[in-house]
């Protein structure tokens, strides 16, 4: 994937469209689709203004989201489905075939035996409406924020791990992988140990492409490793800069941050050509990774020196300076801002 720019006028145009346009219609429908879908993650500053202007309008509601693809030249779509009765899921589903487009669902995993049946009425519309994969995560939060011992993060690891247990023979059932983003949470030798403890081909990956830079990994080596899993992508790209804690991890359109989309597109295509890839860019303030704090280290008591000093190597090298701060826009230019963001990465891709 080539780098991609906008000149500054061409931006400044746009996103004066992008602000002006009445909200239903703020894309004019695309001559043709891009391979890429869209996780509804990516426009939830436009949801919210649509949603203000018309209080009954739900943009991720599956027909309108499917519009809304349609008209920005999306390849499909990645959202919560919910339970659908079986004639909504049939017309769901044939407009998804009618469009070329491809659908995947967002669930919660069971992580108890109340949450079973709801599980599993989810995988069973998933399947309904024609798609393969669902996301989930199977851990809270992020991992250097949210625990303050180890003892407490093997808690949750191994609530993550019953959950995927139970979830492994309903998803063979319904025939729709289990794709576990891995979501600031798990390295990358602790995801792959559990894939192969589950040992089931519907239980597997949804690779983030930018998430584990949180972790001081390397992201070329995180899709290497969680590709032979995968069942879906969250395609990002990030720009790194540092700040006095550590750095900062932003999203930012694709082909127009530090990392190697090229390679990472290609090991996923070459691993799995039938994957699908969804643009997981959500328009907010740059996220800080605090790794020369004591509260960092705290889950990762035996990594080494030597991964930090070739991280903030990594990180040095690889310093942007287009990160957005969204705090700072007014509402319309965040909607503007974000609309941008997925315009430039569907172009890119």
């Amino acid at each position: 994937m080539a780098r991609c720019t906008l000149p500054r006028r061409r931006f400044l145009q746009n996103a004066a469209v992008a602000a002006t346009v009445s909200l239903p219609n703020v894309f004019a429908a695309q001559p043709s689709a891009s391979r890429l879908g869209l996780v509804t993650y990516s426009c939830r500053h436009r949801r919210d203004q649509m949603k203000k202007a018309d209080p009954s309008f739900g943009l991720f509601k599956p027909d309108n989201l499917l519009n809304h693809c349609l008209k920005i030249g999306a390849g499909g779509m990645q959202l919560s489905l919910g339970t659908l009765d079986a004639d909504t899921a049939t017309q769901l589903r044939r407009r998804i075939e009618q469009a070329g487009l491809y659908i995947e669902g967002i669930v919660t995993a069971p992580f108890e035996k109340k949450n079973i049946d709801t599980f599993e009425t989810q995988l069973k519309t998933a399947a309904q409406v024609g798609a393969t994969a669902v996301r989930t995560t199977i851990i809270p939060g992020r991992r250097y924020e949210t625990f303050d011992s180890l003892a407490k993060f093997r808690e949750f690891e191994a609530r993550g791990r019953r959950a995927l247990e139970i979830a492994a023979p309903i998803a063979e059932k319904y025939r729709v992988a289990v794709a576990v983003e891995n979501h600031k949470d798990h390295c990358n030798d602790e995801r792959v140990a559990l894939f192969e403890h589950i040992s089931s081909e519907f239980v597997g990956a949804c690779v983030d492409t930018g998430n584990s830079v949180a972790l001081l990994e390397d992201p070329v080596e995180t899709v290497k490793a969680l590709a032979p899993w995968a069942h879906s992508v969250h395609l990002k790209d990030q720009s790194l800069q540092p700040y006095k804690d550590g750095f900062l991890l932003a999203d930012i359109p694709l082909g127009q941050g530090s990392l190697d989309m090229k390679s990472i597109v290609n090991i996923l295509r070459q691993e799995k050509p039938n994957v699908n890839f969804s643009l997981e860019l959500i328009t907010r303030d740059p996220l800080k990774v605090p790794v020369f704090t004591e509260k960092y280290w705290t889950t990762f008591p035996k990594l080494p020196a030597r991964v930090l000093a070739r991280h903030i190597r990594f990180v040095q090298d690889q310093t942007r300076h287009n990160l957005q701060h969204v705090s700072k826009m007014s509402s319309d230019e965040r909607v503007a801002r974000e609309d941008a963001n997925v315009r430039e990465s569907l172009s890119c891709a």
